[in-house]
């Protein structure tokens, strides 16, 4: 059994979406809507079907070309505006809902109500929650301790293993290698700092990250950094934890 809560949402459930949905490309609206689904391709996230009517005309490109899914046959489209265009870049449902679904890549920035949203659709089922622990969390790789600290922040994410966020006065960055990696969360924010881990067996690639400026809700982890428990040893309070299996 996991350690962790799996996501609660079967495949293809839909759920209408409460909030003002906003995507541009190119400086231009390609979609307005207060009438999108939230529909879920797979049990971790949902996406944004909106319905054709609230998309700009002129903005899908039918390419001629059907493709069936679970929710009927969607035909086909590109996405232009301005002097983009994006090849493939949306489905439009005729039977379900009249729905277009736009890849996420296809528009520059995505907005519910006035607040930019990042990677993908924010399920309205995950809970984030960033709590201080006086709990020891100690991390290990190859027999070489990394960390150590009895002030961690705990991020539990629903679907996802705890997250244990050390200070970095707790981080031994003399086996820490800094690298160019940047990754996105929608419910955290983008990450700030990545770092490889070295020890005697070799170079782990990527294994630590930090954010500098989460999303307000993160507030608590600013700046601290966080370890993949499906790579690395964390002891809790002495106890070794078993590496967890993430699907995604």
């Amino acid at each position: 059994m996991a350690d962790h809560p799996a996501p609660p949402v079967p495949v293809d459930h839909v759920q209408p979406v409460p909030r003002r949905i906003r995507a541009l490309l190119a400086g231009e609206v390609l979609l307005d809507t207060t009438r999108a689904l939230y529909v879920w391709e797979h049990p971790y996230y949902p996406q944004y079907y909106v319905p054709r009517a609230d998309v700009r005309p002129a903005v899908l490109v039918d390419e001629h070309r059907d493709k069936p899914t679970s929710r009927g046959v969607a035909r086909l489209h590109g996405v232009r505006a301005g002097a983009e265009h994006r090849a493939g870049a949306a489905l439009h449902y005729p039977d379900f809902h009249d729905a277009v679904r736009f890849d996420w890549a296809a528009a520059d920035l995505w907005f519910e109500e006035d607040e930019q949203v990042f990677v993908h659709p924010r399920s309205p089922y995950v809970r984030v929650d960033a709590l201080r622990s006086s709990r020891t969390v100690r991390i290990e790789l190859d027999g070489v301790v990394v960390a150590e600290s009895s002030t961690p922040v705990l991020v539990f994410e629903t679907g996802l293993p705890t997250r244990y966020y050390l200070s970095r006065t707790d981080v031994d960055f003399r086996v820490l290698t800094r690298t160019a990696t940047v990754t996105a969360c929608p419910y955290k924010g983008t990450t700030t700092d990545y770092w490889s881990i070295v020890t005697p067996t070799g170079t782990h690639q990527d294994l630590a990250w930090s954010y500098s400026f989460p999303t307000k809700e993160m507030l608590p982890i600013a700046g601290l950094v966080a370890f993949y428990n499906e790579k690395v040893d964390v002891l809790l309070d002495g106890v070794l934890q078993e590496r967890p299996v993430t699907h995604f």
